[in-house]
Order: C-alpha cells, then sequence, then structure tokens
C-alpha cells in the first residue's frame, strides 16, 4: 500500500499521472514509476543512480552518514563481535544464528569446502601466467557442471545447498588459482580450521611440512572477508540478479558477478592501491605526487581515498586501520617500502587540510590492500579475495529474488538513432 502519492504533469497528455509513493524501513521515499509506461513514457537514469530496482531486506547504506547495516546491525558491530561464517548467516536468513544454529551452519560450510576431483583438471588448461580472476569466472560457472542436484531455482531447499557450496568451495577455488600460478600442488581443506585459517593453509601450506595458521593474520583474513561480504546494490550484486532474473542457474549467476566485479572501477580498487605505491616508488616522491593529485589540471589520482557512496567516511574504514596496524606490528613489516610510502600517504590524508575539507580519508580498500601486501598475498589476488568474500552477498541477493515473485530484467533506453529509413541500395 503507498504512503503517499506523486502526481507528474506531463505537455501534451491531458490529465497528470498519478505515482505511488512507498517508504521503507530506512532511507528516502521511493516513487513507483511503473505507470508511466502505460502513458507511453519512461524515466531516464543512466547508471541507475536514482533507480530503486528492487526491494532487498538484507543491507542498507546511508552514504550521507557513513552508515552501514546488515539486517539491520551496523558493521562496525559486526567486525567487533562477530565473525565472517556468523555474517554469512545472518545475510542468507536475515537473523542471527544461535549458538546451535551458528555450529551447525559452520559445520555444514567445512563438510563442502572440497571441489570435485576433476575441477583439477581445469587449470591444465589455462596458462600459468593467466589472471586469476579469469580462472575464477571459468571455474566458478563450470560447477554448475559437477552440481546438477541442486539447479532446480525454485526449490527453496536447492537454493539453500547452492548457497552452502558456494560458500564453502569459494576459498578453495581462489587457492587453487594462485597456486596454479606459482607451480605448486593444490591444497586439500582441512575441517579442523576455522574459514580464514583454512584459507591461509590452502594458499601457503605445502605438502612437505605442517601449515600453522597465525591467529593475527587469521582474524585480519577474517575481518577482510566480513567488511567485504555484502554491499547492497552495487554493479556486481545487480548483475547477479539481472542475470538470475532470466532464470540462469546459481553458478552461472555468480560468475556474472565474478566478471562484473573484475572491473577496475569496482573490485580492482585495493589492486590499484598498490599499483599506485609502486608508481610512487620511494617515500622521497610522496610529495611530488601528492602534488599531483590536488592538480586539477592532472589526470593523476591517489587511489583508496574517499568513496563514492560515503560522502562522510567508510563506516569499514576504521575497522581496517586497526586491523592493519595490527597485522604490521605481528609483521614488523614497517620498514618494508611500499609500506613505507603507505602509511606516509596516510598521515598525509588524515591531516593536509586539502584532503580534509574534501573528506578523501583512507578508505577500506587502502588498508585492505595494505594488509594482503603484508601477508604476502599477491596483487593479482586481490581481486579474488574481494569474490570470495562477496560471495555471500551475492547469492543471499540472488536467493532473495527468487523466493517471492519476480520477473525477468529488461532496462529501457533513449533511442538516439536514425528513425525510420527504407533500403534504396
Amino acid at each position: 500500500m503507498a504512503d503517499k502519492k506523486a502526481r507528474l504533469t506531463v505537455d501534451g497528455l491531458d490529465e497528470a499521472i498519478e505515482l505511488p509513493v512507498y517508504s521503507g524501513s530506512e532511507g528516502p521515499d521511493v516513487i513507483d514509476v511503473r505507470p508511466l509506461t502505460g502513458n507511453g513514457l519512461f524515466t531516464y537514469d543512466p547508471g541507475f543512480v536514482s533507480t530503486a530496482a528492487c526491494e532487498s531486506k538484507i543491507t542498507y547504506i546511508d552514504g550521507a552518514k557513513g552508515v552501514l547495516l546488515h539486517g539491520g546491525y551496523p558493521i562496525e558491530q559486526l567486525a567487533e563481535k562477530s565473525d565472517y561464517l556468523e555474517v554469512c548467516y545472518l545475510l542468507l536468513n536475515g537473523e542471527l544464528p544461535t549458538d546451535e544454529e551458528k555450529d551447525k551452519f559452520v559445520s555444514t560450510i567445512k563438510n563442502h569446502t572440497m571441489v570435485h576431483e576433476q575441477m583439477s583438471h581445469f587449470f591444465n588448461g589455462f596458462r600459468r601466467d593467466a589472471h586469476p580472476m579469469s580462472i575464477m569466472v571459468a571455474c566458478v560457472g563450470a560447477l554448475s557442471a559437477f552440481y546438477h542436484d541442486s539447479l532446480d531455482i525454485n526449490d527453496a531447499h536447492h537454493r539453500e545447498v547452492c548457497a552452502y557450496r558456494l560458500i564453502a568451495k569459494m576459498p578453495t577455488l581462489a587457492a587453487m588459482c594462485y597456486k596454479y600460478s606459482i607451480g605448486m600442488p593444490f591444497q586439500y581443506p582441512r575441517n579442523d580450521l576455522n574459514y580464514a585459517e583454512n584459507f591461509l593453509h590452502m594458499m601457503f601450506g605445502n605438502p612437505c611440512e605442517e601449515y600453522v595458521p597465525n591467529p593475527i593474520l587469521a582474524k585480519a583474513m577474517d575481518k577482510i572477508f566480513l567488511l567485504h561480504a555484502d554491499h547492497e546494490q552495487n554493479a556486481s550484486t545487480s548483475t547477479v540478479r539481472l542475470a538470475g532474473s532470466s532464470g540462469a542457474n546459481p553458478f552461472a549467476c555468480i560468475a556474472s558477478g565474478v566478471a562484473a566485479l573484475w572491473g577496475p572501477a569496482h573490485g580492482g580498487a585495493n589492486e590499484a592501491v598498490l599499483t599506485m605505491l609502486e608508481e610512487i616508488g620511494d617515500e622521497s616522491n610522496i610529495e611530488e605526487f601528492v602534488a599531483k593529485a590536488k592538480d586539477p589540471n592532472d589526470p593523476f589520482r591517489l587511489m583508496g581515498f574517499g568513496h563514492r557512496v560515503y560522502r562522510n567516511f567508510d563506516p569499514r574504514a576504521k575497522v581496517m586501520k586497526a586491523t592493519c596496524d595490527q597485522v604490521l606490528t605481528e609483521l614488523g613489516v614497517e620498514d618494508e617500502p611500499l609500506l613505507k610510502i603507505a602509511k606516509r600517504l596516510e598521515q598525509i590524508a588524515l591531516e593536509d587540510e586539502y584532503f580534509v575539507a574534501r573528506k578523501l580519508y583512507p578508505n577500506v580498500d587502502f588498508y585492505s590492500g595494505i594488509i594482503l601486501k603484508a601477508i604476502g598475498i599477491p596483487t593479482s589476488m586481490f581481486t579474488v579475495i574481494f569474490a570470495l568474500s562477496r560471495t555471500i552477498g551475492w547469492i543471499s541477493h540472488w536467493s532473495e529474488f527468487h523466493s517471492s515473485p519476480n520477473k525477468i530484467g529488461r532496462p529501457r533506453q533513449l533511442y538516439t538513432g536514425p528513425s525510420r529509413r527504407d533500403y534504396s541500395k
């Protein structure tokens, strides 16, 4: 039921068009523009930045106030008191689990971490220097060739099983991408380790000796997973929803999310941070690059500062900064050249009036890039880890879409090409 109504007057129409106005539990009111179609009109909104394409109960963002809520819970509280798998449960079910529910959920995820043994043969078809994201897109889509027993998108149990499998298997596939690129054997997952520990084991362990995950690094890894779990209707999540609207199987839909995330304007931000640090090269060059960033006529930009959505501050960044400091202290790598450049840039951004006035604060990508670099994860794997983290958001939105009546997505366009003309050649 509409809370209010809006009236739109259009030249050439005898009567104003009445449009329902709905109010959500948070955020601005939404004008229902569907009645426009019956009057021969569409809205024009490039990038859909002013359009609510769906109704969702999963995540809410208020960019002006720096608010990120999952199921109503502030991200800062979840980062402090929860862990990644508990947040996965929250995103999937809308409520935090009881202790019993969490134990069962964690156990189920652990029992799905292995991938079909034939998946290992896929990797032999890729060049060793292939970008890990190209391999991830292929392998995630290929999961549908192995798990035929859970592809009925109209069956709630099938959707649940697919969600569990994707959450469990993405770290395994991600680690396989890394191991393949360096010519080392794949590491099987271990059910005695938690989610983050297991990922580090598969990344850095080898068959010759036992790998014991560093608890500080494992906790940092869990924080990175948690802080990237979902971010409302971003480009990749919208892609997953749109792909899902066609009735495509869940593995194909998540593969489409991986592909969208691969774009440098979306998931490549923390990778861009490291690329920028390498371009600066030395602390002695920092002032020169800061001056370039301030010059309106210079195309150079400092990566990892400010955020398109958050106009005040990124609520995830404060958590990530504390985690970053813990990791650097634990590893004793403060003297590593790129990390020294990063720490100096952080200081400038927090103190320099130019950055403070424009709210160009260090964001979550800035700190997560530094953490991943310090842990020893190569830059090419950064977006893969983002995809691993965001899988829960994608599959939660996909499942929500299929849990209620829906229709295939079909955006409209403003056509500006030639009018009808006859072929006269």
